[in-house]
């Protein structure tokens, strides 16, 4: 039996991580759920740098000898993908498969671990049907025309908007704010009534689909119950969908908060717009990696605050290659005794400070075969 030793530092004993300044004290165990991709097209490096982010603080946790268990899901059921699927003549479910094994390559390549749990909308249907009813049977949300629509009104409070910006992002979003069904044009569909050019399924209501916050909500309360101890995603996600997200399963399970601490990684810019596929300024991580070791994207994407906003250049993949060159020779240094080792995890427990902990592995020995191990940079 292990036992704690008489005189033990209490601060040491207790697990805690600091993510934006929110301290999360956990036991053995870290539920995260991670808002996965909509597989539709090609992985880009603004895609790749949030589940860099994730398998890093995977990676911290398990220095601080918690065990993460992470949900990172799949949105096989979404319109873009519907669009996409019918440009490419394949049925939407068998068009998203292949686009998941793209991701999956890119993401080995990019050294982040298998996830344990990894469910795909279509498989959780009845989820968010259970979810609709539940909403429905507490007036969060109300039908009309065979859609049930979830009130908005928590989702942009809790975002701390302004009601013409929550608009634009929710038209932006997809959010279908000019639908006339709505009691408000800031409600979002839980289950949409069924439309010519997309699947559905049979419902209470009629025959369908789920709603994109819905799909989330539906599956994170499926595999962790009542909340998370850490929700993580793009930046760009937090509202809308993050924050209709929390407010719908706040509403179904009367549970506050949903998530004890939210990591939203910084958005991937080129140019000064964001990284996306209508501004036809994507970096594919196929790309990168097979023009460049796969470490350095990896410490690229990681040296720096993980809430900010960066610009991409070649300039900047070079540093970062530098940078773990410098690791690298740090590394072959004959080993000493060192303070610095747990100076590192104290580090990278403390707002996932990459930059500070990569500096002191550079010191050399076995702070940098450390730090080089914890970061998943070999």
């Amino acid at each position: 039996m292990n036992q704690t030793q008489p005189g033990a530092d209490l601060a040491e004993m207790a697990a805690a991580l600091t993510l934006g300044g929110q301290r999360v004290a956990i036991l053995d165990r870290a539920r995260i759920y991670a808002c996965g991709i909509t597989p539709y097209d090609v992985t880009h490096l603004g895609h790749a740098a949030t589940f860099v982010w994730v398998d890093t603080l995977a990676r911290t946790l398990r220095l601080l000898r918690v065990e993460p268990e992470i949900c990172r899901n799949i949105t096989d059921v979404d319109d873009v993908l519907d669009e996409a699927a019918h440009r490419a003549e394949e049925p939407y479910d068998s068009f998203a498969a292949v686009q998941q094994y793209y991701f999956d390559r890119d993401m080995a390549a990019l050294n982040v671990q298998a996830v344990r749990h990894e469910p795909r909308a279509h498989r959780y249907i009845d989820q968010v049907i259970r979810l609709a009813a539940g909403l429905l049977a507490t007036d969060a949300a109300y039908l009309r025309h065979g859609s049930v629509y979830f009130r908005g009104e928590p989702a942009v409070r809790r975002a701390g908007l302004n009601r013409d910006a929550a608009l634009r992002l929710a038209a932006e979003y997809g959010g279908r704010p000019d639908d006339a069904a709505k009691d408000d044009p800031l409600d979002v569909a839980v289950w949409q009534a069924g439309e010519p050019g997309h699947p559905a399924w049979e419902s209470p209501w009629g025959r369908g689909r789920p709603g994109w916050h819905a799909e989330c909500a539906a599956m994170a309360l499926s595999v962790f119950g009542t909340g998370v101890d850490v929700h993580a995603g793009g930046a760009d996600l937090r509202f809308p969908h993050h924050a209709y997200h929390a407010a719908m399963a706040e509403a179904f399970t009367g549970v506050r908060p949903y998530a004890r601490a939210w990591l939203h990684a910084g958005t991937v810019r080129i140019g000064g717009a964001k990284m996306a596929k209508s501004a036809g300024n994507l970096v594919l991580v196929r790309d990168l990696v097979d023009e460049h070791p796969a470490a350095a994207v990896r410490l690229m994407i990681l040296d720096r605050p993980w809430g900010e906003d960066w610009e991409y250049s070649p300039a900047v993949l070079d540093r970062a290659a530098s940078r773990l060159e410098a690791l690298y020779q740090a590394a072959g240094r004959p080993p000493t005794a060192s303070a610095a080792v747990p100076e590192i995890g104290r580090l990278l427990a403390t707002d996932l400070n990459v930059t500070a902990a990569i500096d002191v592995g550079i010191e050399g020995g076995a702070a940098a075969r450390s730090v080089a191990a914890a970061l998943g940079l070999h």
